[in-house]
């Protein structure tokens, strides 16, 4: 640490000559992790309330802002410290970033299964349901794709770590820039996220540095975030931000733009439910579809609230505080499994690992 409390520049790597990552756990990762999923669990509610009423509210303008850079700054995210792990053995490796999201991916979409069945089958009879629960093993369900898209992301990284990097970003971003649209998820969200994966693997020395001069210059910081603002949001209401290459630089220029808002944040210690939200975003993604829908259907049908912008506001803070709630009761009754993968579902060597690992 420097005498102002902030962190040194990252040291270049001997091995990869890239800026080596900064050791323990990071305050501002956490607070971004924590918009991140803050952001996902507001576009679902937002969207499904609309879609339900058949109207639009106040929350409609700012998932619109946030869809440019929304998931690319989760797969950024994501990346950031892959290459602490990329160089172990193919068992290890396939076993933290495989198999491990795959136990959470079929726990919970079985779960979601049990929840939403019912209605499936009262429109199609519980033959599709049992083919639309296989079918979820080829095309992601619901809310659940983004756990089946890391393990992808993961495994191509590992695969191509030799290859030139700025080979394999350069075809990542065509990828991107091309929109590619086959209808199936695997494939086009692929296309679409993987360069923000490979960004923040490849370029996550850079990131942190990014993060060391917005926290040593706050002032700057805050000037850049505005101009940003300004930018994103103008070309959001132009119609413009889904154009090839236009789409890829929001992407980045928003997830740079979420790392600056979690540093700022970490530097002042502000909104620390954002930073406990970031600690334990799997545990959020897994749960928020539970409190989200019940809330969403209860405050619909009994009208209590007429504002559809109310609604889907009360619908996202209960969809957080939820899954919280929900894994909080789940570890307070012994039901971990639901949230930390037990020791019969690992293949990497056992003394490398505790008897539960946490979704996280």
């Amino acid at each position: 640490m420097t005498p102002n409390g902030t962190s040194a520049l990252p040291e270049r790597s001997m091995l990869t000559g890239r800026p080596a990552l900064p050791p323990g756990r990071i305050d501002w990762v956490d607070y971004a992790k924590g918009i991140c999923i803050v952001m996902v669990v507001m576009m679902h509610s937002v969207l499904g309330v609309e879609a339900a009423s058949g109207q639009t509210g106040f929350m409609h303008v700012l998932v619109a802002f946030a869809k440019p850079f929304r998931m690319p700054d989760f797969f950024l995210i994501s990346g950031l410290f892959l290459a602490v792990v990329i160089d172990r053995d193919w068992r290890t490796y396939l076993d933290r970033k495989v198999v491990h999201f795959a136990y959470f991916y079929v726990l919970w979409v079985t779960i979601q299964f049990g929840f939403k069945a019912p209605s499936f089958a009262a429109e199609s009879g519980w033959a599709h349901v049992c083919l639309m629960y296989l079918q979820s093993f080829i095309e992601p369900f619901g809310t659940l794709w983004f756990i089946y898209l890391l393990p992808v992301c993961f495994v191509v990284c590992k695969a191509t770590r030799r290859m030139p990097p700025l080979a394999i970003w350069a075809v990542a971003a065509l990828l991107e820039a091309a929109h590619i649209s086959t209808g199936w998820t695997v494939i086009d969200e692929f296309c679409a996220r993987f360069v923000y994966f490979y960004s923040g693997y490849w370029l996550a020395g850079y990131v942190f540095a990014w993060s060391v001069r917005a926290r040593a210059h706050p002032g700057w910081a805050l000037a850049g975030l505005a101009l940003w603002a300004l930018v994103n949001g103008g070309l959001v209401e132009l119609g413009v931000s889904e154009w090839p290459l236009v789409s890829l630089a929001l992407g980045l220029a928003g997830a740079l733009a979420i790392v600056t808002m979690g540093t700022l944040l970490a530097r002042m210690q502000w909104l620390n439910v954002l930073r406990y939200c970031g600690e334990h975003s799997i545990v959020i993604y897994l749960a928020f579809f539970l409190p989200m829908a019940a809330t969403r259907t209860l405050l619909l049908k009994t009208g209590l609230i007429h504002d559809i912008g109310t609604i889907s506001l009360i619908v996202t803070v209960v969809g957080v505080a939820g899954a919280i709630a929900i894994w909080r009761a789940a570890m307070g009754v012994g039901a971990n499994f639901l949230f930390e993968r037990p020791a019969v579902f690992r293949v990497a060597p056992k003394k490398a690992q505790p008897t539960l690992q946490p979704a996280e």
